[in-house]
């Protein structure tokens, strides 16, 4: 039977960017997406698959406090300057959960956009900045 105690609470996860923790950040999503290519097989209807490639991307979400990392992507519209290219950290660690504790470093980082302003009036201002990876590690 579960145990309600230790499903995770979304409370005790957070990103980090450079070693610091990105306390705007209040959703995060990371997963692989594995490519592959149907092999047609001799003497069976059933289609093979091989694994060819892999694909990381993501997204954060949280509340627009700074425009730091917003000027660090968009550093890409200066012809003179390379693609700003990062890695983060996500962490979960629920104090009821220590099965549940992981770390994971995404390497490669790149965002697909660049975020420059959203916001409707009487509300907090919120962005969505999606991603891409090229690698992942768990740390523990």
């Amino acid at each position: 039977m579960l145990d309600a105690t230790k499903t995770i609470n979304g409370t005790f996860c957070t990103m980090y960017h450079e070693g610091q923790w990105l306390t705007n950040v209040t959703s995060a999503e990371a997963t692989v997406e594995i490519n592959k290519e149907e092999i047609p097989r001799a003497g069976t209807r059933w289609i093979g698959h091989k694994q060819t490639s892999l694909t990381g991307s993501g997204s954060m979400t949280g509340y627009k406090v700074t425009n730091e990392l917003a000027k660090r992507i968009g550093q890409i519209a200066d012809d003179s300057q390379a693609a700003f290219v990062t890695e983060l950290i996500m962490k979960i660690d629920d104090p009821e959960n220590n099965d549940g504790k992981t770390r994971i470093r995404l390497k490669g980082v790149q965002f697909d956009s660049i975020p420059l302003l959203n916001y409707e009036v009487n509300s907090i201002v919120e962005q969505e900045t999606p991603f891409t990876f090229s690698g992942f590690e768990y740390l523990d």
